[in-house]
């Protein structure tokens, strides 16, 4: 049986430019599927700590000498050392709030597979109107048992944005433990914040204190006419080191 594929084109490099929250249900399904076979540049930094390595930064007496121990004490070879390369942690805080229902699950589904085996640390928590943390359910080898579970975790789904007090409550109960000066921080919302603009400047401005970076992943960035001239939007676009397309 032979198939002429000339005019036609394949659903995977269609759907590669498709906004999300103008797909049918087909495609949609068919896109979180790809989702999860996307990899994540998760970047990486130099640690304390050493490894041998062809080429490094400092000399390996130890193993120089171990190796010369083979050769009857000639020391044919320096060898050398680099500084270990470890992925940065990741703090997600993914908005479920009505407006971006449509992108939550998609990308929940895209961050579990791609961070799933991971060497890096990576705490992920959804916010609406409340903070919930979704950890627990990222720790499924599944993704779909994971989104099952973080579905059942999350009680505001589809409900407001109030991003400030969700990142007070992080600061009050976990927020030492999961910020750092390596920290890198997702914000994947679309800045329609219900919250007090105040509060929610104060609170960006702890955690960009406290992080390496805090980078905004807007699906409204679809829009090449798109201004953060909302409250919550221009707030979070003063704050973040950068605002980048989710859509």
């Amino acid at each position: 049986l032979r198939i002429d594929a000339v005019m036609t084109a394949s659903d995977a490099e269609r759907l590669r430019h498709a906004d999300f929250a103008a797909l049918d249900a087909a495609d949609y399904a068919l896109v979180e599927r790809l989702a999860r076979e996307v990899a994540l540049p998760v970047p990486h930094a130099a640690s304390r700590r050493h490894r041998p390595a062809a080429r490094g930064t400092r000399l390996h007496w130890t193993g120089s000498f171990r190796q010369a121990s083979r050769t009857g004490g000639e020391l044919l070879q320096l060898r050398q050392l680099a500084r270990r390369q470890h992925p940065l942690p990741l703090l997600v805080l993914a908005d479920v709030s009505g407006s971006m229902e449509r992108y939550a699950r998609l990308l929940l589904a895209f961050l579990h597979a791609a961070t799933r085996g991971a060497r890096g640390r990576c705490d992920v928590f959804a916010f609406g109107t409340r903070l919930t943390d979704l950890t627990p359910a990222f720790r499924q080898a599944d993704t779909d048992a994971m989104l099952a579970m973080a579905s059942q975790a999350i009680a505001d789904f589809g409900g407001g944005t109030r991003l400030g007090d969700s990142l007070a409550t992080l600061g009050q109960k976990d927020g030492r433990r999961l910020v750092g000066a390596r920290t890198v921080v997702l914000v994947i919302s679309d800045g329609l914040d219900t919250g007090e603009p105040d509060r929610l400047a104060r609170e960006l401005r702890w955690l960009g204190l406290h992080s390496g970076r805090l980078l905004w992943l807007n699906p409204l960035l679809r829009y090449s006419a798109y201004q953060p001239l909302a409250q919550g939007a221009a707030v979070l676009h003063r704050h973040a080191h950068a605002m980048l397309a989710v859509h």
